[in-house]
């Protein structure tokens, strides 16, 4: 008698019912359906980490996955590991954590169980007052827990978790600032608050992604631009805002602009025949640029400046006072409006001599008011008749000895059209 086998046959799942068309092509290699992948197994090319065990996790949850000497393991799992603590530098290990230590972690929480997913591993612990509880990091953040990025780092499970105390009210449904999709109607998990205008609402994973990009130094509300209670309270709610420089600041060739220097004349109507662009070494086509900003520029003839000019300001910077001061003997070597106004005097006698306001005012001061006299003719008999037509010109009235004096560069007519755009009256 042949002894029975006491290992059980695994019963045949029957065959399933197709048409016969079909019969021939199910039977081929290739129509056979993949293998279904259980949940914590993944392709072999693909990493896992040693405290989660995951490898599937988002990077702006779990952060960098580091890897060296035949270790593997994720940013914020190491961050938020109970018995780890950064005992090196920055540039040691994995961001001051030693190799050592991660290893002896590891070797610690190879039988804690989370308690959320049942599986050994479980790094983490809720710091809330007598709770056992423990998990992965990935688990907690699916699960509702809360992970602070700064001070001891503590972690807090969805019972003991930092929740929102702001009175917001909801008029209508509120769409998140940055997605622009429906929010829940009361501060929850998901669903976070500015607590200073209490009117910007947003997703918990949208906020996240955009401290990511942001960094210290641009994150804030992006709806009151409020910086410092704004962090605050994103930091006591688990949103991660790292320390470095912006996402954009990064880029390679982010401030690739910075350094190209203007290269075209900003005058309303540029005289130059070969175009704006035209730029030469001397001549009236010397491309002048703004001694303040750098950032406009003119040709010389464009706008009237002289050759011996030092500075030259543009329509926006010309008010501001922040020229560079001109050499001694000068009054000012800056391009004036094309015909007199409130900002450009002119000599009555030799109707040569355009002056700005300020300049003629401080020159007076300094030569005791009086006694100053016309740069070109030397002319004191006009003072009077200048301080009427300033006293006139400052209430907006109009003499009726109004003159027309040449234009100081003898340029064509269409030149004040020209001025006039580089300056405001």
């Amino acid at each position: 008698m042949e002894p029975r086998s006491r290992r059980r046959k695994r019963p045949q799942p029957p065959a399933a019912h197709c048409p016969a068309e079909l019969q021939g092509e199910q039977a081929g290699p290739s129509s056979a359906p993949p293998l279904p992948i259980r949940k914590g197994q993944v392709p072999e090319e693909e990493a896992l980490c040693g405290l989660c065990q995951r490898a599937d996790c988002d990077a702006e949850v779990v952060g960098e996955l580091c890897r060296q000497d035949g270790l593997c393991v994720h940013e914020n799992c190491l961050y938020h590991a109970s018995g780890l603590s950064q005992r090196g530098a920055d540039e040691e290990g994995f961001f001051g954590f030693l190799l050592p230590d991660i290893r002896q972690e590891l070797a610690r929480v190879s039988q804690k169980r989370c308690c959320i997913c049942r599986l050994r591993g479980a790094s983490v612990t809720c710091r809330g007052r007598r709770c056992p509880r423990i998990f992965h990091f990935p688990c907690g953040s699916e699960r509702g827990c809360i992970s602070q990025f700064f001070g001891e780092f503590k972690s807090f499970c969805w019972r003991h978790r930092p929740v929102q105390r702001v009175r917001a009210v909801q008029q209508d449904q509120t769409a998140c600032l940055i997605c622009q999709e429906v929010v829940a109607r009361r501060p929850c998990y998901d669903t976070l608050v500015c607590p200073t205008c209490t009117s910007a609402w947003f997703h918990r994973r949208c906020i996240q992604g955009q401290a990511l990009r942001s960094a210290l130094h641009h994150f804030r509300c992006p709806l009151c631009q409020d910086v410092n209670a704004f962090q605050e309270e994103m930091f006591r709610l688990g949103i991660k805002i790292p320390d470095r420089d912006a996402a954009w600041e990064e880029e390679e060739g982010a401030f690739a602009d910075h350094y190209r220097r203007h290269s075209c004349c900003d005058a309303r109507q540029c005289l130059c025949p070969a175009g704006r662009e035209e730029a030469e070494v001397n001549g009236p086509w010397r491309l002048v640029l703004c001694s303040s900003c750098g950032s406009r520029g003119t040709h010389q003839r464009c706008s009237a400046v002289r050759e011996d000019a030092e500075s030259w300001e543009c329509g926006d910077c010309s008010h501001t006072g922040t020229a560079p001061s001109l050499s001694a003997g000068t009054l000012a070597a800056e391009v004036v409006v094309g015909q007199p106004c409130y900002n450009t005097l002119v000599c009555p006698a030799c109707v040569s001599a355009w002056l700005h306001h300020h300049c003629i005012q401080n020159n007076n001061i300094d030569n005791k008011r009086g006694e100053g006299s016309c740069s070109q003719t030397a002319d004191r008999a006009s003072p009077a008749v200048s301080d009427a037509q300033l006293s006139n010109t400052r209430h907006g009235e109009h003499s009726d000895d109004t003159f027309a004096p040449a234009s100081p560069s003898g340029l064509p007519a269409l030149v004040p059209d020209a001025l006039a755009g580089t300056r405001k009256p």
